[in-house]
């Protein structure tokens, strides 16, 4: 009877063995399959390229080249979504907006997403039908001088005359700072962001504040750039990151996790360059990133390798940084805000798992 029970348990469990044998590539196949498309990504899919935006175009983040094509911090993220999409950098159209018009046209659906807008606030995001999706660049209004100033920190800075801006909150920002170092100084006001700069370069002024992404544009254009330093600290917290249309959480986390992906894959080393000699890689960390262990794309409707694919078209976000803001630019701009929070910096990511 003892002999009897054994073998009928012994076949019990051969029989669920097989039954679990025989789902196992349903399972896996059930895994793999996309899930709908919602109706930004169906609109998208439907007219065959994604329609990416920027508001207040600027050298580093996106500007044309003499042959039209546009290139830059923000164009590259587009690409980026785009190929999360389509598995193609180029089915992208790449809008320039001015900033009284960038919230009426993604209500409207002229398009699917501004990859930089105005900084991120409660009033934007919840008063516009939008909704901001992550931080993809840490900003902060700050101080440019010329090196023949000497001054290394804002904190050294007295007796200084400052070019900036006539509008409440910058001018309160700079105030309060120069309160707190007791420092002497003299406001020289305008109105359009132009004049800051034709009046930096004619030395109306020896320094100038705005926020860090306007200086550095600035000193790009400059004809002697590295004459000319934007000091270290941030006077204000400024966030910028990809903003969509409010209501449709497949979009908001396909493009989330486009970003976040950018930023795991550089904090984990995977690379453009590297990525294929990757693939025979144990780490489950990076076998995630690369779409061989796990199926986290179908669940909002891309290919299970559209994060390896990001990757190949694009590189990491530190790759991405370097190309638009590194040495090569003429004008290199320091990680700082902008690096891993495990160098220091405040960028980060959650987990692909």
């Amino acid at each position: 009877m003892a002999f009897s029970a054994v073998g009928q348990n012994l076949v019990r469990i051969v029989a669920l063995l097989a039954m679990l044998v025989a789902a196992g590539p349903t399972v896996a196949q059930d895994a793999n399959k996309l899930a709908p498309s919602g109706p930004t990504l169906q609109a998208i899919r439907d007219r065959g390229h994604l329609i990416c935006a920027t508001a207040d175009p600027l050298p580093g983040f996106a500007q044309p080249g003499a042959d039209g094509r546009w290139t830059g911090f923000d164009v590259d993220f587009c690409r980026a979504v785009a190929v999360a999409i389509f598995n193609d950098a180029d089915k992208m159209e790449f809008v320039p907006l001015s900033g009284d018009s960038r919230f009426a046209q993604l209500q409207t659906g002229s398009i699917d997403l501004i990859a930089r807008n105005a900084p991120w606030t409660m009033r934007r995001d919840t008063g516009y039908g939008a909704s901001y999706v992550a931080t993809s660049f840490y900003d902060g209004q700050a101080i440019m001088v010329p090196q023949s100033l000497g001054a290394v920190s804002a904190y050294e800075l007295d007796d200084v005359t400052v070019c900036i801006l006539d509008e409440a909150e910058q001018l309160a920002n700079l105030r309060e700072f120069f309160f707190g170092t007791q420092a002497t100084y003299d406001e020289v006001l305008y109105e359009d962001r132009e004049d800051l700069v034709v009046a930096y370069q004619q030395g109306l002024c020896n320094a100038v504040s705005a926020s860090a992404s306007f200086l550095n544009a600035v000193r790009r254009g400059l004809p002697e750039p590295a004459a000319h330093r934007i000091l270290p600290e941030r006077i204000s917290k400024d966030m910028f990151g990809p903003v969509i249309r409010a209501g449709d959480d497949q979009w908001f986390h396909i493009v989330q996790w486009t970003l976040f992906a950018l930023i795991d894959a550089e904090e984990a080393g995977v690379t453009s360059a590297n990525i294929k000699s990757l693939a025979a890689t144990k780490t489950h960390r990076i076998r995630r990133l690369l779409g061989l262990e796990g199926a986290f794309g179908p669940a909002i409707g891309l290919d299970h390798l559209f994060i390896s694919n990001v990757i190949k078209a694009v590189g990491n976000y530190g790759e991405i940084f370097e190309r638009n803001f590194g040495p090569s630019t003429g004008a290199a701009v320091v990680r700082g805000q902008n690096a891993l929070w495990s160098n220091g910096g405040l960028l980060w990511a959650p987990p692909i798992e």
